[in-house]
């Protein structure tokens, strides 16, 4: 009956209570990093998606009639042929800070966006490009070169960007904003009535040098799930084998500092 007395001892609510909660810890990290694998799965399907899209040649841009069912989802990153013109007066500066860029123009600066007045009566937002902040004051009104009369874009549809509580308001007076949104930019426009696009177009690359800079969509997307997935799995693999190493660390003392009954 002895023998069992530090066997009862040694189980005690506290180490019963630790050695639980490791337990849920290791499956929490399995969970996690079973997680990870499903949005490594999600996020190579969406680079699949987006690949085949942008290398399909370029389709025209529904008309106006086709807008308000239109999913931008479902245009994100196609390329398309649009026709229209320029409202160069109506043109909006939209910060950004273009770190990975396919041009010779990088970092703080804006993006180009100018309404295109298309046939049937509508706007389509074009992204005309990239312009360092030391020169955006220069493309408030289009820039020296702007395009006018009937002009033929070729440029890539994207989706707008979310906007969040800490997105700051548009500058309607200054034509400035922050988020490529085209239920945003329809208030810089003069008629509120007017039906506005809904989807971005990102201009193609022009010229090598030229101001905008077009051609700057991009396409390459962070993917470390798989990274992520292995830490999880590490976490859970160790975790057991912390424990089993703590309590036989335990239990040692213990059992050294049990009396030899048998003098």
């Amino acid at each position: 009956m002895t023998s069992a007395m530090p066997s009862r001892r040694f189980w005690s609510p506290s180490r019963i209570g630790f050695v639980i909660l490791m337990t849920f810890l290791t499956a929490l990290f399995v969970t996690l990093g079973t997680w990870q694998v499903q949005r490594l799965a999600e996020k190579d399907a969406l680079i699949a998606t987006v690949e085949d899209r942008f290398d399909q040649p370029p389709a025209p841009f529904p008309a106006l009639g086709e807008w308000a069912a239109l999913d931008p989802e479902a245009i994100d990153y196609r390329p398309v042929v649009i026709s229209g013109v320029f409202d160069h007066e109506q043109t909006v500066l939209v910060f950004t800070n273009l770190v990975d860029r396919a041009g010779q123009y990088g970092g703080v600066g804006y993006w180009v966006l100018a309404p295109l007045m298309t046939p049937d009566g509508g706007v389509a937002w074009i992204n005309r490009g990239f312009v360092p902040e030391t020169q955006a004051a220069d493309f408030i009104n289009g820039g020296a070169d702007a395009p006018t009369g009937s002009t033929t874009i070729e440029a890539i549809a994207r989706r707008p960007q979310q906007v969040n509580a800490f997105t700051p308001a548009p500058d309607v007076d200054a034509r400035r904003e922050w988020v490529l949104d085209p239920t945003r930019l329809a208030a810089f426009l003069p008629d509120s009535e007017i039906a506005v696009a809904p989807v971005i177009l990102d201009a193609v690359a022009g010229p090598v040098g030229a101001l905008p800079q077009g051609g700057e969509t991009q396409i390459t997307f962070p993917n470390r799930h798989l990274e992520y997935a292995g830490t999880w799995y590490l976490f859970a693999a160790i975790t057991p084998i912390m424990v089993g190493f703590w309590l036989w660390r335990q239990r040692r003392p213990a059992n050294l500092a049990q009396p030899d009954r048998a003098n």
